[in-house]
């Protein structure tokens, strides 16, 4: 297969500058649930008002919380409302992971099947020939992240992926990029060939529509692949539906045990499991709370998932969706929460905001 070139060069640039290059007044509102109940529904007015001013001081554009299934807070500062739709980057993610497990569901394909079974071409590699699809969605696969592919001028994605090199032995390491993505994606894309569909049309239909959303902002190569790491666009109501959908245990979706999939962590990063990242080590007096986006920006080799968390003071099954820029998706299982945060790359503190959000500052 010939590789293709991009139209024009792509510097090699670091994740969040790559990203990159694609106010303090705040109003809230508290709905539905009078200050006598708050006690009884977990919820602390005074620090959801917090966590509004602090999200707003760091380049807020929104912030939400259900309680429950109903909309109790919401916060659109600097003249921002509940209807725009912002990029989610990386939150992109989770919804292509919703279409894996639902293939692999309807036996379309098999999370533990060696890539090399679709694609011939990486038999001829030792290293290659080993990795699963699973690695490939939990970033474990051990190839090079190739982050210029976040670009674009692109003819095809997918096919600069497949020859990306492995940097690291398959399962060996946690490297966050969109080259293994885009790998996944041309081996879906094999599988649903003989059904006459794409897997963005497999999206759409198995995951987006079942969601109450409509066709995405794909960032398309000239071969109509899209780019699976980011893109997408949402208000924080939409994003909040897969927020429901986890309380919901999948449903509509994929059933409980594919979605818990999502949130297990692996070998190489005990905080990330496929599309998600989780909170279990904040339970665990040896966990270390990070900034996770400061922690992808040295090279691979240099960053160290060894018993990481996001926020001490958060429930250990607190999972999240994190996308560049601090765009990001709390949910809560144990409290039936969801908070969605959204902003303009103000350095912001997770642990902080939760810890104000959740009254327990």
């Amino acid at each position: 297969m010939k590789i293709p070139s991009p139209s024009k060069a792509t510097p090699l640039l670091s994740r969040r500058a790559v990203l990159r290059a694609g106010g303090l007044a705040a109003i809230g509102t508290l709905l539905g649930y009078p200050r006598s109940l708050q006690a009884a529904a977990g919820v602390d007015l005074d620090g959801l008002k917090a966590a509004a001013q602090y999200s707003a001081a760091h380049a807020g554009l929104s912030f939400l919380v259900m309680k429950a299934g109903r909309v109790i807070y919401e916060n659109y500062p600097n003249g921002h409302g509940a209807n725009e739709a912002h990029k989610i980057y990386s939150g992109t993610k989770g919804f292509w992971i919703l279409a894996a497990l639902r293939a692999e569901e309807e036996g379309i394909i098999d999370l533990d099947d060696h890539v090399a079974n679709t694609l011939p071409e990486w038999n001829v590699d030792g290293g290659k020939s080993r990795v699963t699809l699973r690695q490939l969605l939990s970033f474990s696969s051990g190839l090079d992240a190739a982050n210029n592919l976040h670009g674009e001028g692109f003819e095809n994605r997918d096919a600069i992926a497949i020859h990306t090199p492995l940097v690291a032995q398959p399962g060996s390491a946690f490297i966050y990029g969109p080259a293994p993505l885009q790998v996944f994606h041309e081996v879906l894309k094999r599988k649903l060939a003989g059904r006459g569909e794409t897997p963005t049309q497999y999206l759409e239909h198995k995951v987006l529509r079942p969601l109450g959303l409509g066709p995405q902002r794909y960032l398309a190569d000239r071969e109509g692949n899209p780019l699976l790491a980011t893109g997408f666009m949402l208000s924080a109501r939409q994003w909040a539906r897969m927020g429901q959908l986890i309380l919901n245990g999948g449903s509509p979706i994929v059933s409980p045990h594919s979605l818990a999939l999502c949130f297990r962590g692996s070998a190489a990063n005990c905080a990330f499991g496929m599309g998600f990242w989780n909170n279990v080590e904040a339970g665990d007096s040896a966990g270390r709370e990070l900034d996770v986006e400061d922690m992808l920006e040295p090279k691979w080799y240099r960053q160290n998932w060894r018993n990481v968390c996001i926020c001490h003071a958060a429930p250990s099954d607190m999972v999240a969706a994190i996308g560049s820029g601090y765009q990001r998706l709390f949910v809560f299982p144990s409290m039936q929460l969801i908070i969605v945060r959204q902003g303009q790359f103000g350095h912001f503190s997770d642990g902080e905001f939760l810890r104000l959000a959740l009254g327990r500052s």
